[in-house]
């Protein structure tokens, strides 16, 4: 039986429509609010090996992030498609939301690995064929596609199949929650080498063009960096804590 909120948690109150940020998470939907706004750059022609500029990533939306100041804030090493890593940062939220009381609670996952090909879209994924590279429990990529528990009242935070349960594990949702998803441009360049090497290339692209248009077909909201690794002593240095 779904539990009701009856008004008595703050941290549980209704929702507004596109969003499942507490209402008194206030700084947290601000952050939400500004990277909506910031601009992502998805015009590639090339890009190279190493980035070196800022304008070849999405500097001012990591800036955002970076510079978060609630002190609740915690950034997942992600890096197996296949693994609990969605469901993971889902329990934390919970817990952090409803157990600790600490609405403006930050998720941000530093997506690289196998997991990194789930923020490539379906062009992507039909295109070069990336089911060969996510293995058989992803004909297509899954992760992206919003279940039916999204329907779900969010006012029954303990619906064993609502909105926060077991039953609602999407990038979408976690999305509308607050997480961020950190793009690696390293595995991005990698991905690109694999697909050469594979022979997955029907426009006959250089690696440095292949990179790009993987770069430009990032699911919307990802926030694309200039490698995963690299930028997590960067979020740890501004009080992320680490989790994998």
């Amino acid at each position: 039986m779904a539990v009701s909120l009856a008004g008595t948690d703050k941290a549980s109150a209704a929702q507004e429509a596109g969003t499942l940020v507490p209402l008194d998470g206030g700084q947290l939907r601000k952050l939400t609010d500004q990277l909506a706004r910031l601009p992502r750059r998805r015009d590639f022609k090339t890009v190279p090996m190493i980035l070196s500029a800022n304008d070849q990533w999405d500097a001012a939306a990591l800036e955002a992030v970076i510079a978060y100041k609630s002190p609740h804030k915690q950034v997942w090493d992600n890096t197996e498609i296949g693994g609990p890593w969605l469901n993971l940062m889902r329990n934390s939220i919970n817990a952090q939301v409803w157990s600790f009381k600490h609405p403006d609670f930050l998720a941000v996952s530093a997506t690289h690995g196998t997991a990194h090909l789930a923020l490539f879209d379906d062009v992507i994924w039909d295109k070069y064929q990336i089911a060969k590279l996510a293995g058989d429990k992803f004909p297509s990529n899954s992760l992206t596609k919003v279940p039916a528990a999204a329907n779900a009242d969010a006012k029954h935070f303990e619906d064993p199949q609502g909105v926060f349960s077991l039953a609602d594990n999407s990038i979408p949702v976690l999305m509308k929650r607050g997480v961020v998803f950190l793009s690696c441009h390293n595995a991005i360049w990698e991905e690109a080498a694999a697909l050469l090497k594979a022979g997955v290339n029907p426009d006959k692209l250089t690696q440095e063009q292949l990179a790009a248009e993987l770069t430009n077909h990032l699911i919307s909201g990802v926030v694309l960096t200039p490698g995963a690794v690299g930028t997590l002593p960067e979020l740890q240095r501004a009080g992320f804590q680490y989790a994998k």
